[in-house]
Parts: structure tokens; sequence; C-alpha cells
């Protein structure tokens, strides 16, 4: 396959990881459409948009991306007399708001579709 052909394969991973239920999207789902998803980092706005449209029967006008990188984390244990430091980072994250037609809905709880 191509390169156009390689952006839209679907099959090799799965794009969209879980729905992000927060009181201000939840806002934004009521009065501007938009909703928020966590996605694969490798995915691009094509293939989120692709996704969408194909999971949830939708129009997608749409999609904005917000990369989230890890950050670093540190740990002071103190045991016994002892103190154990230790650090570590977080994961990173991406996450895609989507913003679909005036008259479509995505229905997070109930329904065949339900995540």
């Amino acid at each position: 396959m191509g390169k156009i052909g390689d952006k839209l394969n679907l099959k090799k991973r799965h794009i969209l990881q879980k729905p992000i239920l927060t009181e201000k999207i939840t806002a934004l789902s009521d009065t501007e459409n938009k909703y928020a998803f966590q996605v694969d980092k490798q995915s691009n706005k094509l293939q989120i948009k692709v996704a969408i449209e194909n999971r949830f029967d939708v129009k997608v006008e749409k999609v904005a991306i917000i990369n989230l990188t890890g950050k670093n984390k540190s740990l002071t244990i103190r045991s016994g007399g002892k103190v154990i430091r230790t650090s570590g980072k977080t994961s990173s994250k991406k996450k895609a708001i989507v913003t679909i037609k005036k008259d479509q809905k995505i229905d997070l709880f109930e329904g065949d579709l339900a995540v």
C-alpha cells in the first residue's frame, strides 16, 4: 500500500481508547457538540475522524489534538529509620476533541454503541 493506505489502515491498532467524561466536556457536548476521547499516541486527525465516523455513525466536522507529555515523579519513603527515594515517569497521552454536526449526537451511555 502507499502512504495514503497506511494512514487510513485502522486494523493495525485501536485508535479510540476511551471517552473522557468531565464536567467541562459534558458542558461542551451539550452546547457545542464537542466530545473528547483518549486516542492512540501514533494516530493522526484523519484516522481519528474515520474511526469516530465508523464507530458512532456521525459526521465529524473538526478534530483537535492535545498531546500531554508524561511528568517526572519522585517518591520518598521513610521506613525503619531508612529513607528510600525512587523516581519514575507517568505515561504520555493524546486527547482528541471532536466536533460533530449540529443535528447529531453521540450517546456514550446507552445503546449498542456504548463505550
